[in-house]
Formats: structure tokens, C-alpha cells, sequence
């Protein structure tokens, strides 16, 4: 209440001396009801005086509020004057502080949580690397129980791809300044990751081909662009089907991969690319991370590499254009 009379004193104050002072100035002086009209112009005349010294007061408030271009010195009134003005201004300079102030704590907690999640990763990569390479190491063993030694190996290859993807999502948080934008052989790339792989083609039973038809030069980041086709290369043997083939082919600036398999539903094209989403036949499998096609798409978007996925009639087709950053073959 105090609040609202301060913010009304001056027409408070204006209306006592129009209906208060002025009609007993007037008797004084001569007759009110010989004058009514110089009475009315009186008030009028008062009435206009409080209405420029408010606008000019306030002028500068109101070229504020009608600006709608914000920065970072927008968050208050600008210079307050009025006690309503003051009172308001204080208000959003608190609510300033308390909002930077959870959004630093948000940032330090994040910050706290990526440190954690990569220190464990790193640190169960290192056992990890142990058993696969007592595996190796001992061929009588696994001579004497090829299939039992066969699925440890599996299982660690699992486990060693799953921290591998934790720590891409990980790192993709600082994805723009980690770039380095070089001309690649796209074909020498390509067979990295196919030899990386090698071991989940065979168990699969599934064979790579390669169909390129000259040696292009692309520029990219070599270590993100390796990290998406292996994850797509992944997904297409993960659910392909046994004794298909997959194909790489690259035309005109255009990368494609297909692979034989059951057909994605359409409904589920727009949202495989959506983080943690496995999809019906990912949540059959129980193998999905959600993970895969999300570092994808953040890792293609980053890099200005255009893409698409289509799947009908039991052949999904991932597309990248390297067009817009295309250099001449060799």
C-alpha cells in the first residue's frame, strides 16, 4: 500500500489542487459560477503540465521497453527514477543474481558429472585392454574352449564399444573447438573403420563392399568423421541380416550406405537420431544404447556434412553429402 501511494502522489496531489485549491482561489478572487470555464481550463492546463513532466520523466523508460533488440544490459530498468520504476528494477536485479547464480551451480555440477563419467570410462578401459589382451595371448586356452574364450571376447569388444561411445558423447561437448578440417582420402578412411570392424563382419557373417569409383578427397576432421562411419557401419551390421552384404558407394560427392534388414517404420525414421531412443527393434535386442545415431547426427551437423536415412522394403540407406566441402579427386 505504501508502495502504491508514493507511485500516485503526484496525481494525488494534482487532483487536490484542481477540486480542492482552485474552486476556493476562484471564490476568492470572483464568482466560480461567472468563471466556469476559466475553471476548466485551469485543471486542463494543470492536467497538461503533470502529463509532459511524467512523459519527460519517463521518456527514456519508455524508448527502453520499446527497443526489442536485448543485451546483456537489458536485464533491469534503464536509469530508474520513479519509486514504482526503483522498486522493479531492484526486484529483476534479484532475480538476475539467483538466476546466474543456479546457472553457474547447473554449469559446475555438469562440468562435475563429465569429469566423473570420463574418469571412470578411462579407467575401466584399462582392465578392459588386459583381458582382451590375455585372450590373445593364450591360444592353447582358447584352443581347448574356442567357444567359451569366444564369447569373453565378444563381451569385451561389447563393453570396450559401449565406453568408446560414452566417451564420444562425452567429448562431443566441446565438439566445435575440437575440429580440424582437412582434405581426406574418404576410401582409405572408409577401410579403417571396415577393418575395425572386421571382427563383428565375421561374426555376423556379413561382408563389406566397397564401391567407389575414383579416389576422392574430402575435407573433414579425420577422428570425428572415423568415429560416425564406424557407428553407422555398427548399426548397419548390427541389424543386418546374416549372410547379406553391406554396401559402400560414393558418387558425385555422395556417400551411401546400405545394408539388408528389416525396415525401420516410418514413424520411428525422425526419432532414431533423438539421444537414448532404441527403437522397437533395439528394445527386442536389448543391445541399443541410444547413443549411436544421436553422436551421429551432433557429429554430421558439426562438421556441415548433410544427411539422410531411408529404409523401405528391407534396405536402409544412410546418405552423406560431402558437397559443400568437396575437393578435386585424384
Amino acid at each position: 500500500m505504501k508502495l502504491f501511494f508514493r507511485d500516485h502522489a503526484s496525481v494525488i496531489i494534482l487532483y487536490a489542487i484542481s477540486f480542492l485549491f482552485l474552486p476556493w482561489l476562484i471564490q476568492v478572487l470572483d464568482d466560480l459560477s461567472s468563471h466556469y470555464f476559466y475553471f476548466i481550463f485551469l485543471v486542463s492546463f494543470l492536467f497538461t503540465i503533470w502529463l509532459v513532466g511524467r512523459y519527460f520523466r519517463r521518456r527514456k523508460l519508455y524508448a527502453h521497453l520499446q527497443n526489442n533488440i536485448l543485451t546483456h544490459n537489458d536485464l533491469h530498468l534503464f536509469e530508474p527514477q520513479a519509486w514504482i520504476e526503483q522498486a522493479y528494477s531492484s526486484k529483476l536485479r534479484q532475480m538476475q543474481y539467483l538466476y546466474l547464480t543456479q546457472q553457474q551451480l547447473l554449469e559446475e555440477q555438469g562440468n562435475e558429472r563429465q569429469l566423473v563419467l570420463s574418469h571412470f570410462a578411462h579407467q575401466m578401459k584399462t582392465p578392459l585392454s588386459v583381458i582382451q589382451l590375455i585372450i590373445q595371448s593364450n591360444p592353447n586356452a582358447a584352443a581347448s574352449n574356442p567357444s567359451e574364450w569366444q564369447i569373453i571376447k565378444n563381451e569385451c569388444d561389447k563393453m570396450t564399444f559401449t565406453l568408446n561411445q560414452l566417451l564420444s558423447y562425452e567429448r562431443t561437448s566441446h565438439l566445435a573447438a575440437d575440429l580440424k578440417i582437412e582434405a581426406l582420402l574418404l576410401k582409405e578412411l572408409v577401410q579403417e573403420v571396415i577393418n575395425d570392424l572386421k571382427d563383428y563382419f565375421i561374426a555376423k557373417e556379413i561382408f563389406p563392399k566397397i564401391v567407389f569409383t575414383d579416389n576422392p578427397i574430402i575435407y573433414s576432421d579425420q577422428k570425428w568423421l572415423k568415429i560416425t562411419l564406424y557407428q553407422i557401419l555398427n548399426n548397419a551390421i548390427k541389424y543386418g541380416d546374416s549372410e547379406s552384404s553391406i554396401q559402400i558407394m560414393y558418387d558425385d560427392a555422395i556417400l551411401q550406405i546400405k545394408n539388408e534388414g528389416e525396415t525401420i517404420p516410418e514413424s520411428e525414421i525422425s526419432r532414431v537420431f533423438d539421444l537414448f531412443y532404441t527403437g522397437t527393434k533395439g528394445r527386442m535386442g536389448g543391445e541399443a544404447t541410444g547413443i549411436g545415431l544421436y553422436l551421429v547426427k551432433k557429429i554430421l551437423t558439426s562438421l556441415e556434412h548433410p544427411f539422410t536415412l531411408l529404409s523401405l522394403n528391407n534396405i536402409t540407406t544412410f546418405t552423406i553429402d560431402f558437397s559443400n566441402k568437396r575437393k578435386k579427386v585424384i
